[in-house]
């Protein structure tokens, strides 16, 4: 069967798409721009795979962008949600289901006292750096060049030149007024870190960031370079906002947040926490989450916030993970992946690094440590392409981006792993 014929009612779809959605897709790395080609249209999932518009399945190593530890699917998540639907799918008005969320969340991560939800992550992301602000007085933020916080006028900036500059935005439609606040620096450089908080730390309102970083791929923090961010923030009075919206559920139940030994003012979570529907949720102390409306001056709403369908499927997936052999299971089957693949390239001469992070995985195609946007901008992007479409071709579907993270689930078997990596076998044959 020729290409055309494998992926033609994709291809259909994505033609037809195009339109009436802006460039096909309703999230721009979906249309493969990165990789070339055509995007692949899904039309179910079950366990470790997915299955396309032509019926072609595939090993699933994206899971949602991280949503699905617990695999497509899941018998227990997908009855629960059947039984919230027979009972309304919104009503604009508290639930006991919302009440419930909030204690688990706040139950399991170390800095949570409230918390409060979103529709998505962005939201939780913006709203959090609007309390951050507003709690503090001040305007000014600092992010890392690389790190994605979700679509929100004041994240949506890249750096500079010199070591900290103001913001220059990095989409039309964010005003230069507004982008001037946000200032950028590099992950992992501890020297520029302290000259910005040297240089304005007292105008500083929060730095966010990615404790464990999915968005540039996966990129880990440098040994004590969480607890300096902690260290200058508590200095300066700033707050610490951690995106836990990939990490949060997924590197342990309390995050990156438990598993670095570090508590951030404010965590923002998503993903895991709706348990494969679209929802976010922002949370810290009660000093500083006290100051939302109605209770205090920082106003944050949200009409399907709290939504009872996205909130059961939350519920039940935080409940099945208080098994805590998952996240060991899964971080097992992520290294035997990983390792496979690093022996795998070798063996072709193949120049990779891997980065991993419990059950967050990328393969860089460089020879180089991968600790920040630089050293992942060194990967040859035209090489891990050629990759992604051979592993396409033996049934895996990877992230359709070097620079974004991969993940595993409990429906990611021995087998699985195994047959993933006889794909990876034949695939760098081919790139040699």
């Amino acid at each position: 069967m020729s290409e055309t014929e494998t992926y033609r009612r994709s291809s259909e779809l994505f033609h037809r798409a195009q339109n009436y959605i802006p460039g096909g897709v309703n999230s721009p790395v979906r249309a493969f721009r990165a990789v070339g080609g055509e995007p692949l249209f899904i039309a179910r999932a079950s366990g470790a795979e997915i299955t396309d518009a032509d019926g072609n399945n595939y090993i699933d190593y994206i899971g949602s962008w991280g949503p699905m530890i617990l695999g497509h699917a899941h018998p227990e998540v997908i009855s629960a949600i059947k039984e919230a639907a027979e009972r309304g799918t919104s009503y604009g008005a508290p639930t006991e289901l919302e009440v419930e969320i909030a204690q688990e969340i706040s139950a399991s991560v170390p800095s949570v006292e409230k918390v409060r939800l979103t529709s998505s992550g962005t939201e939780a992301t913006m709203s959090a750096i609007r309390l951050a602000r507003g709690f503090t007085g001040r305007d000014r933020i600092v992010k890392f060049v690389g790190c994605y916080h979700g679509h929100g006028d004041s994240l949506l900036v890249k750096a500079g030149s010199g070591v900290a500059t103001f913001g220059l935005p990095d989409s039309p439609g964010v005003p230069a007024d507004l982008a001037k606040n946000t200032l950028t620096i590099n992950f992992n450089d501890f020297a520029a870190l302290e000259e910005v908080f040297d240089q304005v730390g007292k105008e500083i309102a929060a730095i966010i960031v990615e404790p464990v970083v999915g968005n540039m791929g996966c990129v880990l923090p440098k040994p004590g370079y969480l607890e300096k961010l902690r260290e200058v923030t508590a200095k300066a009075g700033s707050l610490l906002i951690f995106d836990e919206v990939m990490t949060g559920f997924r590197l342990s139940r309390g995050g990156a947040q438990q598993i670095y030994d570090i508590k951030p003012d404010l965590t923002c979570l998503g993903k895991i926490i709706g348990g494969g529907l679209p929802v976010g949720a922002f949370g810290g102390c009660k000093d500083v989450m006290n100051m939302l409306a109605p209770v205090g001056p920082v106003y944050q709403a949200g009409t399907l916030s709290g939504n009872p369908l996205a909130v059961t499927a939350g519920l039940a997936t935080l409940r099945l993970l208080k098994d805590e052999s998952i996240y060991s299971q899964v971080e097992k089957a992520t290294k035997t992946l990983v390792d496979g693949l690093l022996e795998a390239a070798k063996e072709e001469g193949i120049s990779v690094t891997a980065n991993r992070a419990g059950s967050m995985f990328t393969l860089f195609f460089t020879d180089k440590e991968v600790t920040d946007w630089e050293s992942a901008k060194s990967s040859d992007t035209a090489k891990f392409a050629k990759f992604f479409h051979k592993m396409l071709a033996e049934g895996v579907y990877l992230p359709p981006s070097q620079f974004e993270a991969g993940f595993l689930g409990i429906a990611h078997t021995e087998k699985i792993i195994e047959q993933t990596l006889t794909a990876a076998r034949k695939a760098f044959k081919h790139l040699t």
